[in-house]
Formats: structure tokens, C-alpha cells, sequence
């Protein structure tokens, strides 16, 4: 039987990694023992404040944004101006489709003269 020569070395690459995962030695986890804390530990350990570790934190003051009352006005001001033409294109397309009668078909002169031909 003779193998491509593609097969051969998918072989001989599965048996060499194979081999040398198994050659590897089998270690053992250790074990872990935490030390052991008294009340004091604990309670000192548990006041300490876990988000402002240095004193950089206080010389910096915290701004508060505003609320963006002018992007607000603008977006109130353009959708004023857009609504009337939106309302126009709406109305249009709706009587647009009430005239076909059907959603996607034409009922043009066109479409009338190539059904009767």
C-alpha cells in the first residue's frame, strides 16, 4: 500500500507530538494553605478602601457634566424641520400603494399591454 506523500507526514507528525506529550512528567499540584488571619487582620484588611490607593485621588476634583440642553434643542429644532417633508413622502407613498392596489405589483398602462399580447 502506498500513501501520498501528505499522509505520510500527518502520520509522522501525529507520532512524534504524540510521543513527546506523553514523555512529558506528571507533576504534582502542590498544595495551597493560606495563612491564617486573626479578627484583627481581617477587620483592618476590610476597612482599608479598595478604590483610592494613593493620595492622588484627592487632589483631582470631580466635574460634573451639564446636561447637553443644546444638542437637545438642536435635535428638537431639526426634527421640527424634517417632520412636514416626512409626512409629505408618507402621505404620497401611501396613496401611491392605494392606487395599486397590491403591494409590488404594477398596474401601469405597460404592464397592461404586455399581459394582453
Amino acid at each position: 500500500m502506498h500513501l501520498p506523500p501528505l499522509s505520510r507526514l500527518l502520520i509522522v507528525l501525529v507520532l512524534v507530538t504524540g510521543g513527546a506529550a506523553m514523555a512529558q512528567p506528571q507533576r504534582k499540584l502542590q498544595s495551597f494553605e493560606g495563612e491564617v488571619m486573626t479578627q484583627e487582620q481581617r477587620d483592618a484588611a476590610r476597612s482599608k478602601s479598595k478604590y483610592n490607593i494613593n493620595a492622588y485621588g484627592k487632589d483631582i476634583p470631580v466635574k460634573d457634566e451639564p446636561f447637553p440642553w443644546m444638542a437637545l434643542g438642536l435635535a428638537g429644532l431639526v426634527f421640527v424641520v424634517v417632520s412636514p417633508f416626512a409626512y409629505r413622502a408618507y402621505k404620497s407613498t401611501t396613496k401611491e400603494m392605494a392606487q395599486a392596489h397590491v403591494f409590488g405589483v404594477s398596474s401601469t398602462r405597460e404592464g397592461a399591454e404586455d399581459e394582453q399580447a
